[in-house]
């Protein structure tokens, strides 16, 4: 069984640092596409209406990403924070294009309890699973459209299966490598976030995300949550 795992030196820097993960394996894309369109427009304009005014960079789950990189020496301004990208974006639209189900799943949750959730496809993973590590030398990223690969930087915080990163700049910029497709089944969900700014969010986030999945035909989900005293889970 394949791995999630957050390193003990990722705590040392970041020790509120958590997640929720919901895990789910025989997800239909085309059954759920209907649900999941009407989802997303509805966030969209709720968050929209939610945060007119508002200047995205100060709602509190964004604003802890954007304080955590600035403690991992990321500039926040340069390397955007997933979230805010997506905040930014619809605070001026009111509108997100439907890329696909389950990328769609994830904004719509993002936008809801304005937390940072990624998806990855488990069996586009190396047999030991992912991590969030800090990168070593033999590390490399392969960037989005492209076919050549790109050497990371050591000591740069990542989403990484072996020796393959995922997302640079952990929150930042998914790899080609790590995208979902239109034959992705077993998706791999983490929702980052901070015990002390916005734990209950990140919970309701993965029970949401469970709950709605559970209710599909044909799907097992799994669900965990990851902190400082419980650092790996199977997925």
């Amino acid at each position: 069984m394949k791995q999630f795992v957050v390193s003990e030196e990722v705590f040392e820097k970041l020790p509120e640092y958590c997640l929720g993960v919901v895990v789910a394996e025989g997800f239909d894309q085309a059954a759920a596409a209907p649900a999941v369109a009407e989802m997303l427009d509805a966030a969209v304009a709720d968050f929209a209406a939610r945060h007119a005014d508002d200047a995205v960079r100060e709602i509190p789950g964004i604003k802890a990403c954007r304080d955590a990189f600035y403690a991992l020496e990321m500039n926040p301004n340069k390397f955007m924070v997933s979230i805010e990208a997506l905040a930014k974006r619809v605070q001026k639209n009111a509108a997100l294009p439907h890329i696909g189900p389950l990328v769609d799943l994830g904004n719509a949750f993002s936008l809801n309890f304005e937390v940072p959730m990624g998806a990855h496809d488990i069996d586009r993973m190396e047999e030991s699973g992912i991590e969030v590590r800090f990168a070593g030398t033999d590390d490399h990223f392969q960037p989005m459209g492209e076919e050549a690969l790109e050497d990371v930087p050591a000591g740069e915080l990542v989403y990484v299966s072996g020796h393959t990163v995922k997302t640079r700049r952990w929150l930042w910029r998914q790899s080609e490598d790590g995208k979902i497709t239109e034959e992705t089944s077993h998706v791999f969900f983490p929702i980052d976030g901070f015990a002390d700014v916005n734990l209950a969010d990140v919970q309701r986030a993965a029970d949401g995300l469970a709950a709605f999945l559970s209710g599909l035909p044909g799907i097992t989900v799994r669900q965990g949550f990851i902190d400082r005293e419980h650092r790996s889970m199977e997925i």
